[in-house]
């Protein structure tokens, strides 16, 4: 299980989850951030500091958002040797 980040994110980019999350597992691209499911422990740190609460748990993710659970797994489909997203 995993956190997904989802479309209150696109083109804000706070980056206040990268700072609360305790094992650099959040990632970005020129619209989002998104959370690596294989790094992830599952914690929720990133959840509360969202300005936008754009971060479910995946069991939890809302029904209009469900296509970012394909599309955060996608981003890193075949991506090797990414780094994480760093606050500005």
């Amino acid at each position: 299980m995993t956190y997904i980040i989802a479309e209150p994110c696109i083109g804000v980019k706070d980056k206040a989850c990268v700072e609360a999350c305790p094992v650099d597992c959040i990632y970005e691209d020129d619209t989002q951030l998104y959370i690596h499911p294989e790094e992830c422990i599952d914690c929720g740190a990133c959840v509360d500091p969202c300005p936008v609460d754009a971060i479910f748990h995946e069991d939890e993710l809302p029904e209009k958002w469900s296509d970012y659970l394909a599309m955060n797994s996608d981003f890193f489909e075949g991506k090797e040797g990414l780094e994480p997203a760093r606050k500005d």
